[in-house]
């Protein structure tokens, strides 16, 4: 679950950290309730996406006066920006965070995130901050510090000594970086996080540290108990995606063109490399699970046949807990209910799985049968004009 920057900032906020003063407006008529909190004119607007690298893509602008503000409002909310990490389609920008501005003396880079290998949580830092961090991590590693605090302590005095030595920090920096790591890390834990990126950490004109942007994760499995941050579970997903799991299916489009309907993650993986094998690319994963209803099998194929890019089905199923009888009628409804306009090639194993077989036959439908896994990404491949021997 993922929390915009002026949500993130309330958690920091909430917490005693050092952040700018700000407000949230999601149209141009609210731009004097954002200035308001900002206890004068002058100001930055930022657009609140999920993404990296807005300022780059037109996403923050600097802004003076009211008139200003205003007419930055009204472009930037309901615009698409499009960012490195967006792709050509880009994300449309719903809500401006006006913020005051600050005098950047320093740009710094501080993360909070598990470390899965050590199993452990790590901080990440660099003393060079700021929208190139990605470019610095990759050219120039030497500029990144993992360190790794207790778990159940948190960092202690000789860690936070090595970061802030690391960060060129002077002795009052110093003070202040403890008080801060200290606290992003209460945050971390409290809010059951993934991630949570200060991107920069900045030294301000006085000298003092600042937290200018954040990037705030919250792991999936507590999102029932961190609601009351106002994350978006589904942020970036498609809304098939979103379908899908409403109905017990497990859905990830991919870039290819035949359409994938698996029961169970370890086959799903297996269809999709066979699939790659025989010079074909998969358009999905769905798994639907070992006990889906024939409803939620109609609705498996409707997601499906919902991406314009599939040209081919193929239905590899091995029945267990879910009979192969089940699936068979769940696909004959299905065909007969989306009207079917592509190639569909099943595969079926297991339970009930004659029974299966016998009414796929009897249907009348044009369903082509497979032998086995292999036989079925071959005839699906050839559906499409890519198969390879």
């Amino acid at each position: 679950m993922k929390l915009h920057e002026y949500q993130g900032k309330a958690l920091l906020r909430k917490a005693g950290l050092p952040v700018p003063r700000g407000e949230v407006i999601f149209s141009a008529s609210e731009t004097k309730k954002g200035l308001a909190a900002l206890g004068g004119e002058a100001g930055v607007a930022k657009a609140q996406a999920f993404t990296g690298g807005r300022g780059k893509a037109g996403g923050v602008k600097l802004f003076s006066n009211a008139a200003e503000a205003e007419a930055v409002a009204s472009k930037l909310i309901g615009m698409t920006l499009v960012t490195k990490q967006t792709g050509s389609e880009g994300v449309k920008i719903t809500a401006l965070l006006f913020e005051e501005q600050s005098k950047i003396a320093r740009e710094l880079y501080f993360a909070v995130t598990l470390d899965r290998a050590r199993a452990n949580v790590v901080f990440i830092i660099s003393p060079e901050g700021g929208m190139d961090i990605e470019e610095i991590a990759e050219h120039t590693p030497e500029k990144i510090l993992k360190l790794y605090p207790d778990w159940n302590n948190g960092p202690d005095d000789a860690l936070l000594k090595q970061a802030a030595e690391f960060l060129g920090l002077n002795a009052d920096q110093s003070v202040q970086f403890a008080d801060v790591a200290r606290k992003l890390y209460k945050v971390y834990i409290d809010n059951d996080c993934s991630l949570l990126e200060i991107n920069p950490l900045a030294v301000n004109g006085a000298g003092n540290l600042i937290l200018l942007d954040c990037k705030v994760t919250i792991d999936e499995n507590a999102e029932y108990r961190q609601l009351e941050t106002g994350g978006d579970p589904d942020a970036e997903k498609d809304p098939a995606e979103i379908e899908a799991a409403k109905h017990g299916l497990s859905y990830i489009k991919l870039d290819g063109n035949i359409g994938c309907m698996v029961n169970g993650a370890g086959l799903a993986m297996a269809t999709m490399d066979i699939i790659a094998h025989y010079g074909a690319q998969p358009a999905n994963f769905l798994d639907v699970g070992g006990s889906a209803s024939e409803e939620a099998v109609t609705k498996a194929f409707e997601i499906i046949t919902s991406d314009k890019h599939v040209k081919a089905i193929l239905v590899n199923i091995f029945g267990g807990i879910m009979p192969c009888d089940r699936i068979a009628r769940g696909i004959i409804n299905a065909v007969n209910t989306t009207g079917l306009q592509v190639p569909l090639v099943v595969r079926l194993e297991g339970t009930n799985v004659n029974e299966g077989k016998l009414l796929i036959r009897e249907s009348g439908l044009n369903i082509i049968s497979a032998d086995d896994l292999e036989d079925g990404a071959r005839k699906a491949a050839q559906m499409v004009g890519t198969a390879k021997a």
